[in-house]
């Protein structure tokens, strides 16, 4: 089973705490969500959010909080909306970074990390720009870090993932690839693990002479339970790793092809199901059990078609729905990674789908949402537009979704 931190202390129904949810693999076990909405229909408010960013929202309580940045990446905020009236209490500036190194792509932004929140604390990361824990009352910095290098190449997307006392965030680029664990309370570093994959030589000024995408990497970590402990399950470009999470020192790895890997990993019966990003996009089970370098040995199966670049699958009763950044659905055994059905949906996708009231939702950077019944037939129970794109992956707490467009938050309920 998969251990959880424990960054929530009211009912999984009444609190998001982080992209993925209260139990971190995009499952909700909230009820009467609406099954169609519209700019005209089920919408309770609908708030601007200046800026272009693609975190998630965040929800405890009455907050919901979510960053943004001006389009050049010259400014990076933390915002509060008020979960009940959608009114924005806090537009804090966080970090004014006066020569932000270019995103190289349309598909990214400066603002994609999404927050982490608990009582009274809400940890906001920029990657190499920043990160920062602030009071949810007033807004104030409980600490801040700006010590951490790291050529994102592309830009930051890697989310802070919190477990126990320690907060850990993955610095992937093109000159430096480690993971940091920090002290939740204080911000102080707790350990810091270099990559141990040879990502190949850098050229006289420093950069990589492969290119940067091939050591870049923009995964959230995960903690799951295996091998009668603990491990800290962390892909990365070139190689998927566990390490002890306490402590940092490396369990096992396994190497594979691509890089780029953005999909966050699942747990299925002593499984890890990881996708391995660009280039070569697949996913891959990997048996927890094992030491050292495990690609010959622990790979229990792999699929490589319709692996998803960057929507993070969802497993429900032994399933496993994976969509394509083209809106290609798959549905497949997980156990032996059979194909069950697939669907194409159509349009981009990038945020998320997340499992709740029975229903599969998918969010297009179209602005549409294809709503799926699970099961070993492909069932379209509805379709929905909103005016703008989907880049960020949604919320539910109570009977509402809280969805962010490249424009937009809305509470969507009816």
């Amino acid at each position: 089973m998969l251990i959880f931190a424990a960054v929530a202390e009211s009912p999984a129904s009444e609190s998001w705490p982080e992209y993925r949810g209260p139990s971190q693999n995009g499952h909700s076990d909230a009820t009467g969500l609406p099954l169609s909405w519209s700019e005209s229909e089920n919408v309770r408010w609908k708030t601007p959010i200046r800026g272009r960013a693609w975190s998630s929202p965040v929800i405890f309580g009455n907050q919901v909080w979510l960053t943004t940045a001006t389009p050049d990446g010259k400014k990076m905020y933390a915002v509060c909306v008020s979960r009940e009236s959608g009114t924005v209490v806090h537009n804090r500036l966080l970090f004014d970074v006066p020569e932000p190194r270019p995103l190289g792509n349309t598909v990214n932004s400066y603002g994609t990390p999404s927050p982490v929140i608990e009582r009274g604390r809400v940890y906001i990361s920029f990657g190499s720009y920043g990160t920062a824990c602030l009071d949810t009352v007033t807004a104030k910095t409980f600490w801040e870090r700006r010590d951490l290098p790291c050529h994102h190449w592309r830009g930051p997307a890697s989310s802070p993932y919190v477990y126990g006392d320690l907060l850990f965030l993955h610095m992937d680029g093109a000159d430096h690839q480690y993971i940091v664990a920090l002290d939740k309370a204080t911000g102080e570093t707790v350990w810091r693990t270099g990559r141990s994959t040879d990502y190949g030589d850098l050229d006289e000024n420093g950069q990589p002479k492969a290119g940067g995408d091939y050591r870049k990497a923009y995964n959230t970590p995960i903690v799951m339970r295996a091998a009668g402990g603990v491990q800290l399950i962390s892909p990365s470009a070139k190689a998927f790793y566990a390490y002890d999470p306490l402590t940092g020192k490396e369990i096992w790895q396994v190497r594979h092809p691509a890089h780029s890997t953005a999909a966050r990993p699942l747990f299925h019966e002593g499984l890890a199901i990881l996708s391995t990003g660009f280039s070569q996009t697949h996913l891959w089970a990997v048996k927890l059990d094992g030491r050292g370098d495990t690609t010959d040995t622990h790979v229990a199966w792999k699929v490589t078609k319709g692996a998803p670049k960057r929507c993070s699958p969802l497993l429900i009763d032994g399933l496993l729905y994976l969509c394509t950044d083209k809106g290609v659905v798959t549905c497949l055994d997980a156990t032996m990674g059979k194909q069950v059905w697939q669907l194409r949906i159509g349009g981009n996708h990038s945020a998320s789908p997340v499992y709740a009231d029975g229903r599969i939702y998918f969010f297009s950077e179209e602005g549409e949402t294809v709503v799926l019944k699970p099961g070993r037939t492909a069932v379209v129970l509805g379709k929905n537009q909103l005016d703008d794109g989907f880049m960020a992956s949604p919320a539910i707490v109570g009977k509402a979704f809280f969805l962010r467009t490249k424009t937009h938050l809305y509470r969507i309920e009816g």
